[in-house]
């Protein structure tokens, strides 16, 4: 009896911590540049449970909310990764989301359209505008989630770091309907393993060729490359990466956080000599945890109280 009544006290409490989670769709209505198509998303779960989406073509906001009692204000949308080819959910998606709900943070999952020629009249701007609208929906919605609209951050995991970095860097257009003129620039950014860059030296083949296709322009290929589109208002920065990143090469963090203190952005690195890529919340043969020292730099930003 005493067994089954810390069961369902422990049951209580994890219950109480996660029960404001909910998934809405992204857009009211019709959802911007996107073409009618048979194509239907696909759920895929491997044996370690982790969930990843491909073909997205309906765009998704999962809300994570921290318990009252613990809640700071602060909000994350969290992009995750897959080469804009697949969305890993769970690895840089909930399991994130858990980690920044104990730092009191309320956490927002975007599932955002993977580009397509199929489903989008220009696949180049599709996550763009979902990543806007994710930032336009938490900023309109802040009362409601009890956000501070001042302190909204965007994080992004390998090519989900590339999304969440174009939105740090592009958002002064608007490329989504915003005639409420709501501020689309995160107030933070944190990038782990991001592709930032398109260019030849710098790229993650896959991630640019589905983006922007095969053969793209110099242009396209310049206005992607986001360590070329760094300015003063560019967001505070925290990358973490792995040297021994084979599949997108460090040198991708370590250029644009060259940029940032070239354009006095502020801005923090971490660099771990192993880990490889897409290790979510901690780099293999590391005992550290990169979330703390998230948790520790929103502090010195005074997104979080200090200690």
């Amino acid at each position: 009896m005493y067994k089954l009544a810390l069961t369902l006290l422990f049951t209580s409490i994890v219950m109480t911590s996660y029960s404001q989670k909910q998934i809405f769709p992204l857009y009211n209505g019709s959802i911007p540049n996107s073409i009618s198509s048979s194509e239907k998303e696909e759920k895929n779960t491997d044996q370690q449970g982790f969930i990843r989406y491909g073909k997205v073509t309906e765009p998704s906001l999962e809300v994570w909310l921290p318990p009252k009692d613990k809640a700071t204000g602060a909000a994350v949308v969290i992009v995750p990764g897959g080469g804009y080819w697949i969305v890993s959910y769970t690895n840089e998606g909930t399991d994130i989301a858990k980690e920044f709900n104990k730092m009191g943070i309320a956490a927002f999952i975007l599932k955002y359209r993977l580009p397509s020629d199929k489903t989008m009249k220009d696949k180049t701007i599709g996550p763009l505008q979902d990543a806007q609208q994710a930032l336009k929906t938490v900023r309109s919605r802040a009362k409601e989630w009890s956000v501070d609209p001042g302190k909204v951050g965007i994080i992004g995991f390998s090519a989900g770091g590339h999304l969440a970095s174009t939105a740090g860097t592009h958002f002064q257009k608007s490329y989504i309907d915003n005639n409420e003129g709501i501020n689309l620039r995160p107030d933070f950014m944190i990038l782990v393993y991001p592709v930032i860059s398109l260019s030849d030296s710098l790229m993650h083949k896959g991630s640019r060729d589905n983006l922007l296709g095969p053969n793209p322009s110099q242009e396209s290929v310049r206005f992607f490359s986001n360590e070329l589109q760094v300015t003063p208002e560019t967001p505070p920065t925290m990358l973490i990466h792995a040297s021994n990143d084979k599949a997108v090469k460090v040198g991708n963090s370590i250029k644009f956080y060259e940029c940032l203190v070239k354009n006095n952005v502020s801005a923090e690195m971490h660099i771990y000599p192993t880990g490889g890529h897409g290790f979510g919340i901690r780099p293999a043969q590391s005992p550290d945890h990169w979330t703390d020292r998230i948790e520790h730099w929103l502090k010195s930003l005074k997104i979080l109280p200090g200690e």
